[in-house]
């Protein structure tokens, strides 16, 4: 079971919601401003921590051992949460994924593997992990899924190199919806600029079109 924590949307009886996944060493702490930076009124946010502790914070997975064991896991327990989130009045359709570095990776495990196709799944400052597999393993609907996904080319700890090889793949050889956008950013969100690409990509989704 997740901690979570919902802020509601500033628009009363909204079904709009987008699910918050911080990085590695941080927690749903890190994302409070977010809403007011979007400035989405009809959106709800579901703010989530990790479930293992890292120095004060959270993980998502093992970044010391074998990543794939916490990564299947937490695959899992997102998953169930998106189905508590569909089962409680949130319909996946109106629902985005968010996530930056480790909470992207798994934003990106979500865009290829849930069996629900959500209003977009938007992943920052991230890798994929182990495309291969993914692409033998993708769910039916995840074609279907539009993602927004951005990097760093200053990042010190994300390759821009190794994340363009596996958008490359996924796209060409999965065919997947993957929208991708560059910055001369560190391991951050760029800034107004980045911020005005996500919240453009989650109004063109949103009841506002």
């Amino acid at each position: 079971m997740l901690d979570t924590e919902l802020i509601p949307a500033a628009e009363p009886d909204s079904k709009w919601l987008m699910v918050v996944l911080h990085g590695l060493g941080d927690s749903m702490e890190g994302y409070r401003w977010l809403p007011k930076a979007l400035d989405l009124p009809w959106l709800n946010y579901l703010l989530v921590n990790a479930p293992d502790d890292y120095h004060g914070g959270f993980s998502w997975y093992d970044i010391y051992e074998d990543p794939d064991p916490g990564v299947k896991r937490s695959r899992k327990v997102i998953e169930e949460l998106l189905d508590n989130q569909r089962e409680g009045g949130f319909p996946s359709s109106q629902t985005f994924q968010f996530g930056f570095s480790q909470g992207c990776l798994m934003t990106m495990e979500m865009a290829m593997r849930y069996s629900h196709r959500l209003a977009g799944c938007i992943g920052i400052s991230g890798y994929v992990h182990d495309p291969d597999t993914a692409l033998d393993e993708l769910s039916p609907i995840a074609k279907e899924q539009e993602t927004l996904f951005t990097y760093g080319t200053l990042d010190p700890i994300i390759p821009a190199d190794k994340v363009k090889g596996q958008l490359r793949q996924l796209i060409t050889e999965g065919g997947l919806q993957i929208e991708a956008h560059e910055f001369a950013k560190e391991h951050t969100i760029a800034g107004v600029e980045e911020l005005a690409l996500i919240r453009d990509f989650i109004r063109m989704r949103g009841p506002e079109v």
